[in-house]
């Protein structure tokens, strides 16, 4: 028999997630579309996966790997595929173009690779509006509409849509940063006439959810299709969203210790008064993360309770002593349903994306 442990994805759930992106977009926005954000193996849940749950309701797909691109073509995926880190090489623009492929341009470069290719795609341009990472800025747009103009005489401009990200809409205020990133966005594209002809494309997870005014054409919500939440104050389950992976195990042994002893490596906790340690086959190897202190929420038998001590590598500890009819065997839940993922992440420092994104090889998946 193998270890208990092991992932349950719930599709149904990833598309009622999904519906709930796009149900938002179109408040503000009437007919936008929803790229269904699937990149990093779709968040942790199966590229694949993902996408043949998703497959008759997602407007597109959008992931980094030109590789993973391609398996979702051969999938039989026909939707829309965006790269959102666009091309790498000069080479992967015939694997873009051969499997109709859309692509992000965020440095002049790649602008100028696609004019030498002689390859007609859709494009979206990325504009850095204040986020500092990925981006083409203000002083640059004369050369791009250069290069735009040299496609367009070429016959080989393909749809263009306009793209940034927002930097700080999942935050408190976050308002005010999406003003003065937008007001960026427009100041950049002003002086563009052709430009208002183009698409737009600027909201995330966080934008869908708090400012559905950000929809505009194209919106790309990624954490929010997995059940999490985008919001430190804001819990997944309020916004309507439900969780997609749980991760499951069972008790393998009960230690009764009394007052003064410790449990796990460093011996961490002290128990101060008699207690009752179950014992979960699930540890920082199978993905749970190291650094979630003691106290940590999990669930065993449908029951909240909190984790003990340092996380080992293939097993963790938690508190049975308030949870009668508990023991070996009894099913536990680390996180999903009945033990938000967010509130794991929080109390470990971290976020959800992050759990989802670290679920080990070497867990069994299974789909609901």
């Amino acid at each position: 028999m193998p270890r208990p442990i092991e992932a349950c994805i719930d599709l149904a759930a990833l598309r009622h997630n999904y519906l709930v992106a796009r149900r938002h977009a179109r408040i503000g926005a009437g007919a936008a579309k929803a790229w269904a954000v699937v990149k990093a193996n779709a968040y942790g849940h199966g590229l694949l996966r993902a996408a043949a749950a998703l497959g008759d309701i997602a407007d597109g797909f959008a992931l980094l790997d030109l590789d993973e691109a391609v398996t979702l073509r051969e999938a039989g995926i026909r939707q829309p595929i965006l790269l959102l880190e666009g091309f790498f090489e000069h080479a992967d623009l015939a694997v873009c173009a051969r499997h109709g492929l859309s692509v992000v341009i965020h440095r002049l470069e790649q602008l100028q690779s696609l004019r030498r290719a002689g390859l007609r795609l859709p494009i979206y341009l990325k504009l850095n509006s204040g986020m500092n990472r990925l981006g083409l800025g203000e002083a640059q747009l004369p050369a791009v509409r250069c290069e735009l103009a040299a496609l367009v005489a070429a016959s080989a401009l393909g749809p263009v849509t306009l793209m940034t990200h927002f930097a700080e809409a999942d935050a408190a205020g976050g308002e005010a940063c999406i003003a003065w990133q937008l007001e960026r966005f427009a100041r950049m594209t002003a002086a563009w006439p052709e430009a208002t002809g183009f698409a737009v494309s600027v909201a995330n997870s966080a934008a869908i959810l708090r400012y559905p005014q950000t929809a505009h054409d194209w919106v790309r919500p990624g954490i929010m299709l997995y059940g999490g939440s985008p919001f430190a104050d804001q819990d997944a389950a309020s916004m309507g969203l439900k969780p997609v992976m749980t991760l499951r195990s069972r008790i393998l042994a009960v230690q009764e210790i009394g007052i003064g002893e410790q449990v796990g490596y460093g011996g961490t906790f002290v128990a101060h008064r008699p207690t009752r340690v179950g014992v979960v086959a699930c540890g920082y190897a199978d993905g749970y993360p190291r650094h979630a202190p003691g106290g940590t929420p999990i669930a065993v038998a449908g029951q909240q309770t909190r984790t003990l001590g340092r996380v080992s590598m293939d097993m963790l500890a938690c508190d049975l002593t308030d949870l009668p009819g508990t023991g070996v065997d009894s099913p536990v839940v680390l996180w999903g349903d009945g033990v938000p993922a967010d509130e794991v992440a929080t109390s470990a420092g971290t976020i959800s994306y992050e759990l989802f994104c670290a679920l080990a090889r070497r867990v069994p998946v299974r789909t609901l």
